[in-house]
């Protein structure tokens, strides 16, 4: 919107003198410019400047040649300065005054006479008096360490980016000591400065902030697993295995020196795992424990006229018919010496073949094997004793009724060993009826306490 413009004009006034023997040239500008005796010409007034408040209702003041603009705030001006400078150049004339020989102010007639130009001003090919560009024609005295910039009439002195006027030196601005340019650590460099990050992080784009270097994915330093943390990365190993001194490598854990009761026989150390193993006659139950192999259900080798005896860590054969003369087989495993034959007056009525297996080095004392009587005859006494096998005392029976008894462990046996012990049980009555009979009862202790 414009509320007021002023358009140049020229006024010609023209004085006649009635001398004419020489010419004065003088120029008489027209509203909106002023005479500018540096430059020798007519230029703009910039009423913006010198009107007060010369636009109303939030409009902008714009200047524009001899007079103003009242603009919205929201628009754009754009200012050709050719156009600015024909018009400043066109916004007066020239005015000849004639004056007689006896004027002592009167020039030598010359109608383009030179002018003379401000200090740092220099007439150009038009009799303009133009700025003379100091730096460019290194008329200059400004310091090697300092930098020349050309003003209008002059030239300034001023210190390189990053430099500050001490004195007449130029000295470095040691940017680290101003408010903090960079997010970790500042490093100050002539003129300049730059950014470091600590361990861990790297610069982003604005050469200012640090950011966090993951560093398992760009180049994962660790031998199994990398986990990422701010700065920084931690390694962790897979099951079975531990991390190194080095804290990155992996070495592999040996669970059998962490304890002696990880297998109950023996452990093997595997990479990145162990495994228990059994010795032979043993079968590995449950990653960890040994448990007996029957083999009398697996693989019996024993005779048709032999019985499979299965035993801890092994197995026995023993005769199906174990009778020696004069006894006779009269049920399984039983044996029975005739009354008509006149040896066995002698000797135990029956003889009864038993087996049974224990562990090596079993807690004692400790109840092994039950003998009861299998025929119970009125007002008769049972008595109870080891018969043969116990020259270590390494057993004892005891009674526990009138028709029992318990062998007792007392001594802890190792194994692999074979024991074959007669118990013998003792009746009689008041008549001196008397007679015995005997367990033949063979004990294996197995090679292990398992």
């Amino acid at each position: 919107m414009l509320t007021a413009m002023f358009l140049a004009a020229l006024i010609l006034i023209t004085v006649h003198s009635q001398e004419t023997e020489e010419t004065i040239t003088y120029t008489q500008c027209t509203d909106g410019y002023e005479w500018d005796p540096v430059r020798q010409r007519c230029k703009d007034i910039d009423e913006c400047e010198i009107v007060p408040d010369a636009c109303k209702g939030g409009m902008k003041c714009v200047n524009h040649y001899g007079g103003y603009l009242c603009l919205p705030r929201t628009a754009q001006i754009i200012v050709n300065e050719r156009e600015e400078a024909a018009a400043e150049s066109t916004s007066g004339r020239n005015n000849v005054i004639r004056r007689t020989p006896a004027d002592p102010q009167r020039a030598p007639p010359n109608p383009t006479h030179q002018i003379q130009c401000a200090a740092g001003y220099e007439q150009s090919d038009h009799n303009v008096c133009q700025d003379i560009d100091e730096c460019a024609t290194g008329t200059h005295n400004c310091r090697a360490d300092q930098v020349c910039v050309n003003l209008r009439g002059s030239f300034s002195c001023q210190c390189p980016p990053g430099y500050q006027k001490r004195g007449e030196q130029c000295v470095d601005i040691d940017e680290c000591t101003l408010p903090p340019y960079c997010h970790h650590r500042c490093v100050n460099t002539p003129g300049s400065y730059y950014c470091q990050c600590n361990a861990g992080f790297q610069l982003a784009s604005n050469n200012h902030t640090c950011v966090d270097i993951n560093e398992c994915d760009a180049n994962n330093p660790c031998a199994q697993q990398c986990y990422n943390i701010l700065g920084s990365f931690i390694c962790q190993c897979n099951p079975g295995f531990e991390l190194s001194s080095d804290r990155i490598n992996c070495e592999d854990t040996d669970e059998c020196r962490t304890s002696s009761y990880i297998c109950q026989y023996q452990c093997v150390n595997e990479p990145g795992k162990f495994s228990c193993v059994c010795p032979e006659g043993y079968q590995v139950v449950g990653g960890r424990t040994c448990q007996d192999i029957n083999e009398c259900e697996t693989t019996n080798e024993c005779r048709e006229d032999e019985i499979c005896w299965n035993y801890h860590g092994g197995f026995r054969c023993y005769p199906r018919n174990p009778c020696q003369e004069p006894y006779v087989l009269t049920s399984e495993n039983r044996c029975v010496c005739p009354v008509s034959n006149a040896i066995c007056r002698e000797l135990p009525y029956s003889v009864v073949y038993k087996y049974m297996s224990i562990r090596s080095d079993r807690t004692v004392p400790s109840d092994i094997f039950q003998i009861q009587a299998t025929t119970i005859y009125p007002n008769t006494i049972n008595t109870f004793r080891i018969k043969s096998g116990n020259e270590n005392g390494e057993f004892y029976l005891r009674q526990t009724s009138a028709v029992s008894a318990m062998l007792v462990l007392v001594k802890s046996l190792s194994g692999p060993r074979e024991h074959i012990v007669d118990l013998e049980m003792l009746t009689v009555n008041s008549l001196n009826y008397r007679t015995s009979s005997v367990l033949r009862l063979t004990i294996i202790v197995g090679p292990y306490a398992f």
